[in-house]
Protein backbone atom coordinates (compact mmCIF):
# COMPACT_ATOMS: atom_id res chain seq x y z
CA UNK A 1 0.00 0.00 0.00
CA UNK A 2 1.24 3.54 -0.74
CA UNK A 3 0.21 6.85 0.73
CA UNK A 4 -0.16 10.08 -1.20
CA UNK A 5 0.27 13.52 0.36
CA UNK A 6 -3.47 13.99 0.02
CA UNK A 7 -4.05 10.90 2.11
CA UNK A 8 -1.88 12.35 4.83
CA UNK A 9 -3.84 15.57 5.05
CA UNK A 10 -7.39 14.24 4.89
CA UNK A 11 -9.56 11.76 6.75
CA UNK A 12 -12.36 9.58 5.45
CA UNK A 13 -14.29 8.20 8.45
CA UNK A 14 -16.17 5.86 6.14
CA UNK A 15 -13.06 3.76 5.47
CA UNK A 16 -10.80 4.44 8.46
CA UNK A 17 -11.45 2.47 11.59
CA UNK A 18 -9.11 1.96 14.56
CA UNK A 19 -6.88 -1.02 13.79
CA UNK A 20 -4.16 -1.05 16.44
CA UNK A 21 -2.82 0.74 19.49
CA UNK A 22 0.05 3.15 18.91
CA UNK A 23 1.82 4.92 21.77
CA UNK A 24 3.64 8.13 20.85
CA UNK A 25 6.30 9.67 23.07
CA UNK A 26 6.58 13.33 22.15
CA UNK A 27 2.90 13.53 21.26
CA UNK A 28 2.55 17.19 22.25
CA UNK A 29 5.46 18.32 20.06
CA UNK A 30 4.89 19.73 16.59
CA UNK A 31 5.64 16.42 14.83
CA UNK A 32 3.61 14.39 17.33
CA UNK A 33 0.59 16.68 17.03
CA UNK A 34 0.69 16.56 13.22
CA UNK A 35 1.14 12.79 13.18
CA UNK A 36 -1.84 12.40 15.51
CA UNK A 37 -4.04 14.43 13.17
CA UNK A 38 -2.98 12.26 10.24
CA UNK A 39 -3.54 8.80 11.76
CA UNK A 40 -5.94 9.37 14.64
CA UNK A 41 -8.93 7.89 12.81
CA UNK A 42 -7.03 4.77 11.79
CA UNK A 43 -5.56 3.72 15.13
CA UNK A 44 -6.12 3.95 18.85
CA UNK A 45 -3.60 6.66 19.68
CA UNK A 46 -2.11 7.09 23.14
CA UNK A 47 0.02 10.16 23.73
CA UNK A 48 2.67 10.34 26.44
CA UNK A 49 3.19 13.57 28.33
CA UNK A 50 4.81 14.58 31.61
CA UNK A 51 1.46 15.77 32.98
CA UNK A 52 -1.69 14.19 31.50
CA UNK A 53 -3.88 16.83 33.18
CA UNK A 54 -2.23 19.52 31.06
CA UNK A 55 -2.49 17.57 27.80
CA UNK A 56 -4.12 19.43 24.89
CA UNK A 57 -7.85 18.98 24.37
CA UNK A 58 -9.78 18.17 21.22
CA UNK A 59 -7.00 16.26 19.53
CA UNK A 60 -6.97 13.04 17.54
CA UNK A 61 -5.45 11.17 20.47
CA UNK A 62 -7.80 8.74 22.18
CA UNK A 63 -6.05 9.29 25.51
CA UNK A 64 -2.99 10.78 27.14
CA UNK A 65 -0.93 8.98 29.75
CA UNK A 66 1.29 10.75 32.24
CA UNK A 67 4.82 9.47 31.85
CA UNK A 68 8.21 10.63 33.08
CA UNK A 69 10.59 8.91 30.68
CA UNK A 70 13.37 9.15 33.25
CA UNK A 71 11.40 6.51 35.20
CA UNK A 72 11.51 2.95 33.90
CA UNK A 73 8.38 2.14 35.89
CA UNK A 74 6.49 5.01 34.24
CA UNK A 75 7.64 3.89 30.80
CA UNK A 76 6.54 0.31 31.44
CA UNK A 77 3.08 1.42 32.54
CA UNK A 78 2.77 3.83 29.61
CA UNK A 79 3.48 1.18 26.97
CA UNK A 80 1.02 -1.42 28.26
CA UNK A 81 -1.11 -2.63 25.35
CA UNK A 82 0.97 -0.95 22.63
CA UNK A 83 1.51 -2.69 19.32
CA UNK A 84 3.71 0.11 17.93
CA UNK A 85 5.73 2.67 19.89
CA UNK A 86 6.84 5.95 18.31
CA UNK A 87 9.76 7.89 19.81
CA UNK A 88 9.83 11.62 18.99
CA UNK A 89 11.71 12.77 22.08
CA UNK A 90 14.91 14.81 22.23
CA UNK A 91 15.94 16.14 25.64
CA UNK A 92 18.07 19.26 25.25
CA UNK A 93 16.40 21.28 28.01
CA UNK A 94 16.78 20.95 31.81
CA UNK A 95 14.39 18.43 33.38
CA UNK A 96 14.63 19.63 36.99
CA UNK A 97 15.31 22.80 38.91
CA UNK A 98 18.95 21.73 39.01
CA UNK A 99 20.23 19.47 36.26
CA UNK A 100 23.78 18.10 36.37
CA UNK A 101 24.99 16.27 33.30
CA UNK A 102 24.92 16.51 29.52
CA UNK A 103 21.80 16.32 27.37
CA UNK A 104 23.42 13.29 25.67
CA UNK A 105 23.24 11.29 28.88
CA UNK A 106 19.71 12.51 29.62
CA UNK A 107 18.68 11.33 26.16
CA UNK A 108 20.37 8.01 26.78
CA UNK A 109 18.39 7.26 29.95
CA UNK A 110 15.03 8.15 28.37
CA UNK A 111 15.71 6.03 25.30
CA UNK A 112 16.96 3.12 27.42
CA UNK A 113 13.81 3.19 29.54
CA UNK A 114 11.62 3.35 26.44
CA UNK A 115 13.39 0.39 24.79
CA UNK A 116 13.31 -1.75 27.94
CA UNK A 117 9.62 -0.98 28.41
CA UNK A 118 8.87 -1.81 24.77
CA UNK A 119 10.48 -5.22 25.17
CA UNK A 120 8.47 -5.92 28.32
CA UNK A 121 5.21 -4.81 26.66
CA UNK A 122 5.80 -7.03 23.62
CA UNK A 123 5.85 -4.08 21.22
CA UNK A 124 6.08 -5.14 17.57
CA UNK A 125 7.92 -2.08 16.25
CA UNK A 126 9.62 1.09 17.50
CA UNK A 127 9.62 4.05 15.10
CA UNK A 128 12.24 6.72 15.76
CA UNK A 129 12.70 10.13 14.17
CA UNK A 130 16.40 10.96 14.44
CA UNK A 131 18.88 13.20 12.68
CA UNK A 132 20.89 12.93 9.47
CA UNK A 133 24.37 11.57 10.18
CA UNK A 134 27.21 12.83 7.93
CA UNK A 135 29.77 10.21 6.94
CA UNK A 136 33.46 10.36 7.76
CA UNK A 137 33.28 13.27 10.22
CA UNK A 138 33.68 13.72 13.94
CA UNK A 139 30.11 14.28 15.03
CA UNK A 140 28.85 17.12 17.19
CA UNK A 141 27.44 16.21 20.60
CA UNK A 142 23.95 16.81 19.21
CA UNK A 143 24.34 14.36 16.31
CA UNK A 144 26.27 11.86 18.42
CA UNK A 145 23.33 11.86 20.83
CA UNK A 146 20.88 11.10 18.02
CA UNK A 147 23.03 8.15 16.96
CA UNK A 148 23.32 6.83 20.52
CA UNK A 149 19.55 7.02 20.97
CA UNK A 150 19.10 5.09 17.73
CA UNK A 151 21.47 2.36 18.95
CA UNK A 152 19.86 2.24 22.39
CA UNK A 153 16.30 1.88 21.08
CA UNK A 154 17.38 -1.20 19.17
CA UNK A 155 19.40 -2.77 21.98
CA UNK A 156 16.62 -4.90 23.51
CA UNK A 157 15.36 -6.91 20.57
CA UNK A 158 12.40 -4.81 19.36
CA UNK A 159 12.76 -3.98 15.63
CA UNK A 160 13.41 -0.28 15.13
CA UNK A 161 12.55 1.76 12.04
CA UNK A 162 14.59 4.97 11.99
CA UNK A 163 13.91 8.03 9.87
CA UNK A 164 16.88 10.41 9.84
CA UNK A 165 15.92 13.98 9.00
CA UNK A 166 17.59 17.38 8.98
CA UNK A 167 15.73 20.64 9.44
CA UNK A 168 11.96 20.03 9.51
CA UNK A 169 9.93 22.92 8.10
CA UNK A 170 6.77 23.13 10.14
CA UNK A 171 4.71 25.26 12.48
CA UNK A 172 5.93 24.94 16.07
CA UNK A 173 9.34 23.47 15.22
CA UNK A 174 12.13 24.95 17.36
CA UNK A 175 14.75 25.09 14.58
CA UNK A 176 12.39 26.50 11.96
CA UNK A 177 11.04 29.10 14.39
CA UNK A 178 14.62 30.14 15.11
CA UNK A 179 15.29 30.73 11.42
CA UNK A 180 11.98 32.52 10.84
CA UNK A 181 12.57 34.88 13.77
CA UNK A 182 16.06 35.75 12.56
CA UNK A 183 14.66 36.64 9.15
CA UNK A 184 11.76 38.66 10.55
CA UNK A 185 13.77 40.57 13.16
CA UNK A 186 17.07 41.36 11.40
CA UNK A 187 17.06 43.54 8.27
CA UNK A 188 20.82 42.94 8.02
CA UNK A 189 22.42 39.67 9.07
CA UNK A 190 25.96 38.36 9.15
CA UNK A 191 26.67 34.94 7.70
CA UNK A 192 29.09 32.80 9.76
CA UNK A 193 30.93 29.84 8.26
CA UNK A 194 28.25 27.38 9.41
CA UNK A 195 25.67 29.25 7.31
CA UNK A 196 27.40 27.91 4.17
CA UNK A 197 26.96 24.24 5.17
CA UNK A 198 24.67 22.27 2.83
CA UNK A 199 21.50 20.83 4.30
CA UNK A 200 18.39 19.15 2.97
CA UNK A 201 15.29 20.49 4.75
CA UNK A 202 12.04 18.56 4.60
CA UNK A 203 8.42 19.63 5.02
CA UNK A 204 6.55 18.56 8.13
CA UNK A 205 3.79 17.06 5.96
CA UNK A 206 6.34 14.85 4.20
CA UNK A 207 7.81 13.65 7.51
CA UNK A 208 4.33 12.78 8.74
CA UNK A 209 3.55 10.95 5.50
CA UNK A 210 6.73 8.88 5.76
CA UNK A 211 6.11 8.08 9.41
CA UNK A 212 2.63 6.98 8.49
CA UNK A 213 4.00 4.73 5.75
CA UNK A 214 6.45 2.86 8.02
CA UNK A 215 4.04 2.34 10.93
CA UNK A 216 3.31 -1.39 11.11
CA UNK A 217 5.01 -1.94 7.75
CA UNK A 218 7.13 -5.12 8.17
CA UNK A 219 9.26 -4.29 5.13
CA UNK A 220 10.72 -1.35 7.07
CA UNK A 221 11.42 -3.15 10.37
CA UNK A 222 15.03 -2.96 11.49
CA UNK A 223 15.93 -0.42 8.80
CA UNK A 224 17.27 3.14 8.75
CA UNK A 225 16.21 5.69 6.12
CA UNK A 226 17.58 9.13 5.31
CA UNK A 227 14.76 11.54 4.44
CA UNK A 228 14.94 15.00 2.94
CA UNK A 229 13.23 17.44 0.64
CA UNK A 230 13.91 17.89 -3.08
CA UNK A 231 16.56 20.61 -2.66
CA UNK A 232 20.00 20.83 -1.02
CA UNK A 233 20.48 24.38 0.28
CA UNK A 234 22.82 26.31 2.54
CA UNK A 235 21.41 27.96 5.65
CA UNK A 236 22.20 31.33 4.09
CA UNK A 237 20.12 30.46 1.02
CA UNK A 238 17.28 29.18 3.19
CA UNK A 239 17.15 32.47 5.09
CA UNK A 240 17.10 34.50 1.85
CA UNK A 241 14.30 32.38 0.40
CA UNK A 242 12.37 32.48 3.67
CA UNK A 243 12.60 36.28 3.54
CA UNK A 244 11.19 36.19 0.00
CA UNK A 245 8.25 34.04 1.12
CA UNK A 246 7.55 36.46 3.98
CA UNK A 247 7.81 39.38 1.54
CA UNK A 248 10.74 41.27 3.05
CA UNK A 249 14.21 42.15 1.78
CA UNK A 250 17.16 41.04 3.85
CA UNK A 251 20.86 41.65 3.37
CA UNK A 252 23.12 38.83 4.48
CA UNK A 253 26.79 39.75 4.82
CA UNK A 254 29.36 36.94 4.77
CA UNK A 255 31.53 36.95 7.88
CA UNK A 256 33.11 33.48 8.06
CA UNK A 257 35.52 34.28 10.90
CA UNK A 258 32.82 35.03 13.46
CA UNK A 259 33.33 32.60 16.39
CA UNK A 260 30.60 30.08 17.15
CA UNK A 261 30.34 31.35 20.71
CA UNK A 262 29.28 34.75 19.37
CA UNK A 263 26.91 33.08 16.90
CA UNK A 264 25.23 31.21 19.74
CA UNK A 265 24.87 34.42 21.72
CA UNK A 266 23.27 36.55 19.02
CA UNK A 267 20.98 33.76 17.80
CA UNK A 268 19.76 33.25 21.38
CA UNK A 269 19.25 36.96 22.01
CA UNK A 270 17.46 37.69 18.72
CA UNK A 271 15.22 34.61 18.62
CA UNK A 272 14.47 34.25 22.34
CA UNK A 273 15.61 30.62 22.27
CA UNK A 274 17.57 29.54 25.37
CA UNK A 275 21.28 28.89 24.97
CA UNK A 276 20.82 25.28 26.07
CA UNK A 277 18.84 24.77 22.87
CA UNK A 278 20.85 27.00 20.55
CA UNK A 279 24.34 25.75 21.41
CA UNK A 280 24.06 22.11 20.23
CA UNK A 281 22.10 23.15 17.14
CA UNK A 282 24.72 25.71 16.06
CA UNK A 283 27.45 23.13 16.66
CA UNK A 284 25.65 20.64 14.38
CA UNK A 285 25.16 23.19 11.61
CA UNK A 286 28.83 22.93 10.75
CA UNK A 287 28.16 19.45 9.33
CA UNK A 288 26.77 18.78 5.84
CA UNK A 289 23.26 17.49 6.56
CA UNK A 290 22.38 15.82 3.27
CA UNK A 291 20.37 12.64 2.75
CA UNK A 292 22.46 9.87 1.17
CA UNK A 293 19.36 8.52 -0.54
CA UNK A 294 15.63 9.17 -0.50
CA UNK A 295 14.36 5.73 -1.45
CA UNK A 296 11.66 5.77 1.20
CA UNK A 297 9.89 8.66 -0.52
CA UNK A 298 9.60 6.56 -3.68
CA UNK A 299 8.48 3.45 -1.80
CA UNK A 300 5.75 5.51 -0.13
CA UNK A 301 4.58 6.88 -3.48
CA UNK A 302 5.11 10.46 -2.32
CA UNK A 303 6.39 13.58 -4.04
CA UNK A 304 8.59 15.80 -1.89
CA UNK A 305 7.31 19.31 -1.13
CA UNK A 306 9.43 22.17 -2.55
CA UNK A 307 11.17 24.40 0.00
CA UNK A 308 9.21 27.58 -0.71
CA UNK A 309 5.88 25.75 -0.50
CA UNK A 310 6.88 24.11 2.79
CA UNK A 311 7.88 27.49 4.28
CA UNK A 312 4.66 29.09 3.06
CA UNK A 313 2.64 26.31 4.70
CA UNK A 314 4.61 26.59 7.95
CA UNK A 315 4.09 30.35 8.15
CA UNK A 316 0.46 30.47 7.02
CA UNK A 317 -2.02 31.68 9.61
CA UNK A 318 -5.26 29.65 9.74
CA UNK A 319 -8.47 31.47 8.75
CA UNK A 320 -10.31 33.27 11.53
CA UNK A 321 -13.37 31.73 13.16
CA UNK A 322 -12.58 28.24 11.89
CA UNK A 323 -11.87 25.15 14.00
CA UNK A 324 -8.13 24.58 14.03
CA UNK A 325 -6.63 21.18 14.86
CA UNK A 326 -3.91 21.10 17.49
CA UNK A 327 -1.14 20.62 14.93
CA UNK A 328 -2.13 23.84 13.13
CA UNK A 329 -2.38 26.16 16.12
CA UNK A 330 0.20 28.85 16.57
CA UNK A 331 2.32 27.96 19.56
CA UNK A 332 5.74 28.63 20.95
CA UNK A 333 7.76 25.49 21.74
CA UNK A 334 8.16 24.70 25.42
CA UNK A 335 11.91 25.03 24.96
CA UNK A 336 11.44 28.77 24.27
CA UNK A 337 9.90 29.46 27.67
CA UNK A 338 12.08 31.50 29.96
CA UNK A 339 14.12 29.68 32.57
CA UNK A 340 12.09 31.16 35.48
CA UNK A 341 8.86 30.02 33.82
CA UNK A 342 10.19 26.49 33.45
CA UNK A 343 11.54 26.41 36.98
CA UNK A 344 8.33 27.74 38.54
CA UNK A 345 6.46 24.64 37.41
CA UNK A 346 8.81 22.31 39.28
CA UNK A 347 9.65 21.50 42.84
CA UNK A 348 13.11 22.10 44.25
CA UNK A 349 14.31 18.85 42.72
CA UNK A 350 17.63 17.66 41.40
CA UNK A 351 18.62 15.39 38.54
CA UNK A 352 22.27 14.41 38.23
CA UNK A 353 23.38 12.05 35.47
CA UNK A 354 27.00 10.94 35.04
CA UNK A 355 28.45 8.59 32.42
CA UNK A 356 31.15 6.33 33.85
CA UNK A 357 33.51 3.83 32.21
CA UNK A 358 32.56 0.19 32.81
CA UNK A 359 35.54 -2.10 33.44
CA UNK A 360 35.67 -5.24 31.24
CA UNK A 361 33.73 -8.17 32.63
CA UNK A 362 31.83 -6.00 35.11
CA UNK A 363 28.18 -5.03 35.31
CA UNK A 364 25.98 -2.45 37.00
CA UNK A 365 25.60 -4.64 40.07
CA UNK A 366 29.36 -4.71 40.54
CA UNK A 367 29.59 -0.91 40.05
CA UNK A 368 26.93 -0.31 42.73
CA UNK A 369 28.80 -2.52 45.17
CA UNK A 370 32.14 -0.94 44.26
CA UNK A 371 30.70 2.52 44.90
CA UNK A 372 29.54 1.53 48.39
CA UNK A 373 32.96 0.00 49.11
CA UNK A 374 35.04 2.81 47.56
CA UNK A 375 33.25 5.81 49.05
CA UNK A 376 34.22 5.27 52.73
CA UNK A 377 37.75 4.20 51.76
CA UNK A 378 38.25 7.31 49.69
CA UNK A 379 36.80 9.69 52.27
CA UNK A 380 37.83 8.14 55.58
CA UNK A 381 37.31 9.35 58.30
CA UNK A 382 34.61 11.71 57.02
CA UNK A 383 32.30 9.10 55.49
CA UNK A 384 31.41 5.58 56.53
CA UNK A 385 28.80 3.25 55.06
CA UNK A 386 26.74 0.71 56.97
CA UNK A 387 25.16 -2.11 54.98
CA UNK A 388 22.22 -3.89 56.53
CA UNK A 389 20.42 -6.25 54.20
CA UNK A 390 19.17 -4.10 51.34
CA UNK A 391 19.77 -0.77 53.13
CA UNK A 392 22.85 1.44 52.93
CA UNK A 393 23.36 4.20 55.49
CA UNK A 394 25.86 6.96 54.87
CA UNK A 395 27.25 8.48 58.08
CA UNK A 396 29.55 11.45 58.46
CA UNK A 397 30.69 14.48 60.43
CA UNK A 398 30.16 12.65 63.73
CA UNK A 399 26.37 12.72 63.42
CA UNK A 400 24.32 9.84 64.84
CA UNK A 401 21.58 10.32 62.25
CA UNK A 402 22.61 9.09 58.77
CA UNK A 403 23.34 11.66 56.11
CA UNK A 404 21.49 9.53 53.56
CA UNK A 405 19.67 6.20 53.59
CA UNK A 406 19.45 4.19 50.39
CA UNK A 407 17.18 1.16 50.13
CA UNK A 408 17.67 -1.27 47.26
CA UNK A 409 14.58 -2.16 45.24
CA UNK A 410 15.30 -5.88 44.67
CA UNK A 411 12.36 -6.47 42.34
CA UNK A 412 13.41 -3.52 40.15
CA UNK A 413 17.12 -4.38 40.10
CA UNK A 414 19.29 -6.86 38.24
CA UNK A 415 22.78 -7.40 36.92
CA UNK A 416 22.47 -4.58 34.37
CA UNK A 417 20.60 -2.10 36.56
CA UNK A 418 20.60 -1.37 40.28
CA UNK A 419 17.93 0.89 41.75
CA UNK A 420 18.04 2.46 45.22
CA UNK A 421 15.35 4.68 46.73
CA UNK A 422 16.60 7.66 48.77
CA UNK A 423 14.27 7.27 51.73
CA UNK A 424 15.56 9.61 54.41
CA UNK A 425 18.58 11.21 56.06
CA UNK A 426 19.88 14.56 57.25
CA UNK A 427 20.49 15.67 53.64
CA UNK A 428 17.35 14.22 52.03
CA UNK A 429 13.75 15.27 52.53
CA UNK A 430 12.40 11.76 51.89
CA UNK A 431 9.57 13.23 49.82
CA UNK A 432 8.67 12.21 46.31
CA UNK A 433 10.47 9.54 44.32
CA UNK A 434 14.11 10.37 45.02
CA UNK A 435 16.31 7.54 43.75
CA UNK A 436 19.81 6.55 42.73
CA UNK A 437 20.45 4.10 39.92
CA UNK A 438 23.38 2.47 38.15
CA UNK A 439 22.61 1.10 34.69
CA UNK A 440 24.59 -0.29 31.79
CA UNK A 441 24.24 1.47 28.44
CA UNK A 442 25.59 1.20 24.89
CA UNK A 443 26.28 -2.54 24.93
CA UNK A 444 28.05 -2.42 28.27
CA UNK A 445 30.63 0.21 27.29
CA UNK A 446 29.46 2.56 30.02
CA UNK A 447 27.41 2.69 33.16
CA UNK A 448 25.16 5.63 34.01
CA UNK A 449 25.04 6.79 37.62
CA UNK A 450 21.92 8.90 38.01
CA UNK A 451 20.05 10.66 40.79
CA UNK A 452 16.41 11.47 39.99
CA UNK A 453 13.83 13.65 41.75
CA UNK A 454 16.06 14.21 44.76
CA UNK A 455 14.79 16.94 47.09
CA UNK A 456 17.43 18.25 49.51
CA UNK A 457 16.73 19.45 53.02
CA UNK A 458 19.30 22.23 52.89
CA UNK A 459 18.05 25.66 51.83
CA UNK A 460 18.29 25.79 48.04
CA UNK A 461 21.03 28.44 47.83
CA UNK A 462 23.21 26.59 50.34
CA UNK A 463 22.58 23.22 48.66
CA UNK A 464 23.34 24.63 45.22
CA UNK A 465 26.83 25.75 46.23
CA UNK A 466 27.76 22.99 48.67
CA UNK A 467 26.18 19.53 48.45
CA UNK A 468 25.56 19.79 44.71
CA UNK A 469 29.22 20.52 43.96
CA UNK A 470 30.33 17.90 46.45
CA UNK A 471 28.36 15.26 44.55
CA UNK A 472 30.01 16.21 41.26
CA UNK A 473 33.44 16.03 42.89
CA UNK A 474 32.68 12.57 44.32
CA UNK A 475 31.49 11.30 40.94
CA UNK A 476 34.58 12.76 39.25
CA UNK A 477 36.80 10.82 41.64
CA UNK A 478 34.73 7.65 41.23
CA UNK A 479 35.01 7.98 37.43
CA UNK A 480 38.80 8.10 37.77
CA UNK A 481 38.67 5.06 40.05
CA UNK A 482 36.66 3.07 37.49
CA UNK A 483 38.97 4.20 34.69
CA UNK A 484 41.91 2.74 36.60
CA UNK A 485 39.94 -0.46 37.14
CA UNK A 486 39.16 -0.56 33.43
CA UNK A 487 42.86 -0.39 32.60
CA UNK A 488 43.62 -3.42 34.76
CA UNK A 489 42.83 -7.07 34.22
CA UNK A 490 39.33 -8.04 35.43
CA UNK A 491 39.18 -9.03 39.08
CA UNK A 492 36.84 -11.45 40.81
CA UNK A 493 33.47 -9.77 41.47
CA UNK A 494 32.85 -8.62 45.02
CA UNK A 495 29.52 -8.09 46.75
CA UNK A 496 28.57 -6.28 49.93
CA UNK A 497 25.18 -7.94 50.10
CA UNK A 498 23.20 -4.95 48.83
CA UNK A 499 22.62 -6.21 45.31
CA UNK A 500 19.58 -8.09 44.19
CA UNK A 501 19.91 -11.86 44.27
Amino acid sequence: MTWSRAAVDTKDPAVKTPSSTIVIAGSTGFVGAALGEAIGAEHHLIGLTRDAKKAPKNTAYAEFRGCDLYSLLDAEQALVGARIAVYLVHSMMPAARLTQGSFRDMDLICADNFARAARKAGVEQIVYLGGLIPEGEKLSAHLESRLEVERTLGAYGVPVTTLRAGLILGRGGSSFLMMARLVRRLPIMVSPSWAESPTQPIALGDVVGLLRFVLGNPSTYGQTFDVGGPEVLTYRTMMKRTAAVIGVERRILPLPLIPRSLSRLWVSVITGAPRELVSPLIESMGHPMVARNRDLMDRAGMTATPFDEAVREALAAPPRDTPVPESRREKVPVAYQSAPARASARRSDVRSVQRLPLPPGRDAEWVANEYMRWLPEGFRPFIRVEVDGHACRFHGFGLKTPLLVLELAPLRSGKDRQLFYITKGVLASGRGRGRLEFREVLDGQFVIAAIHEFEPTLPWFIYRFSQAYAHLWVMWRFRRHLARQRARAPLAPRSLGVAAR
